[in-house]
This record gives structure tokens, C-alpha cells and sequence, in this order.
């Protein structure tokens, strides 16, 4: 599966600016036991370099997506990083190998209860998930150093943006459901604005609001 990834990270370095997969990436990757993350009925195809089904209509993105993501964050040890859509807690997972704290949104109840189950069981203890609103963030842990959301929203969501360090980087997909998403890549300005560079085309289920 590593291979594959790298192998996908040459094909499309023009449009990411990436050769490679990080030190710090590549070894999270190999490391975190993605058969543990899916659905049983998932595990056999847990290593394959393409999505998944996890349930509650949503699934698990490719590894290279979840790779290519977590290096354009721009992500260190010392850093203390928001994901909105907990999903399968694999993404969770791959963070939390490379950072210092991750906390971890999830609007389906049970995905986010099962995931949280998962984490815990597989030792990751810098890893906190709360069952809300993505599109809100989670103010009381912020600011972020960085925002990693793995659904994709018609717009950016203004609260993520005020969540995020002067500097920080959010990795986001935009676009709704029935027509071309991008994934993005924003960088907060000491303005409260942000510039913004769109990587490659995607397909992400769409970013649910809370009830």
C-alpha cells in the first residue's frame, strides 16, 4: 500500500508540489493497523489504495488522499490539530502519529462512538472525539495549528477559519456533491483572512450539518 501512495505522489506532483510522502507520514502510514479502523466486512480490502464504505453512508477515503492531506497540512510534533469527520478514525489515526493532539468531530453518532472505541482500544490517547457539528469546530480546544476536514463543504466554513492560528493551514475539500470539488489548501493571514490554493480534484461525500 506504501508503494502505491508514493507511487501515486510522482504522478501527480505538478499539481500538489509534492514528490514524496514525508518521513513522518510514510512511517505513520505503515504503521497505523488500517484493518482495524473499517468494518469487519472491510478488512480484507483495508490495505488497498481506495476507499471504502464505513457505514451510515460515508466512507473511508483512499490512503493516498488520507497521505497527500496530512503532508499539506504542514504538520509537526509539537502541533495541536482539529478534524471535522472522525468517519472510521483512521484519518484520526494517521495524525496522531504525527502530532502532538488531535481532536476529532463527528456528527453520526455511531460512527463517532465506534471510532472513539477503536482509537482507545489501539492506544492512541492523544486523540479526543466529540460527537457535534463540524461546520461549528470546537472553540473550547481552539486555536488550532491545524484544521484537517475530510468532507467536503459548499463553502469554507467561517468558523473552522477563526478556529485556526495566524499561519496554520486548513486542508479541506470544497464543492457540493454534483459538481467538481476541489481539495484546498488555506493559510490563515494575520488579517483573519486567508489565501488559498486548490491541489487536485475530488470526490468526498458532502460535510453534514449538525441537527
Amino acid at each position: 500500500m506504501v508503494s502505491e501512495v508514493e507511487a501515486m505522489y510522482a504522478e501527480t506532483r505538478a499539481e500538489t508540489g509534492l514528490t514524496s510522502m514525508s518521513p513522518a507520514v510514510r512511517a505513520a502510514l505503515a504503521k497505523v493497523e488500517r484493518h482495524r479502523l473499517v468494518p469487519p466486512a472491510q478488512a480484507s480490502a483495508a490495505y488497498r489504495n481506495h476507499p471504502l464504505p464505513i457505514g451510515g453512508g460515508q466512507t473511508i477515503s483512499q490512503p493516498y488522499i488520507v497521505a497527500l492531506s496530512t503532508d499539506l497540512l504542514n504538520p509537526r510534533n509539537d502541533h495541536v490539530v482539529l478534524e471535522v469527520g472522525t468517519g472510521s478514525g483512521y484519518q484520526a489515526a494517521v495524525l496522531a502519529e504525527v502530532v502532538k493532539q488531535v481532536y476529532s468531530i463527528e456528527v453520526i453518532e455511531s460512527l463517532g462512538r465506534t471510532a472513539a472505541a477503536r482509537l482507545d482500544e489501539l492506544g492512541y490517547r492523544n486523540v479526543e472525539v466529540k460527537i457535534g457539528d463540524g461546520y461549528q469546530g470546537w472553540p473550547e480546544r481552539a486555536p488550532f495549528d491545524g484544521i484537517l476536514v475530510t468532507a467536503a463543504a459548499p463553502q469554507v466554513p467561517p468558523a473552522l477559519v477563526e478556529q485556526l492560528k495566524t499561519g496554520g493551514r486548513m486542508v479541506i475539500p470544497v464543492g457540493s456533491s454534483d459538481a467538481i470539488q476541489y481539495l484546498q489548501v488555506l493559510t490563515k493571514r494575520a488579517d483573519g483572512g486567508y489565501d488559498e490554493k486548490r491541489v487536485l480534484p475530488v470526490r468526498f461525500v458532502p460535510l453534514v450539518p449538525g441537527k
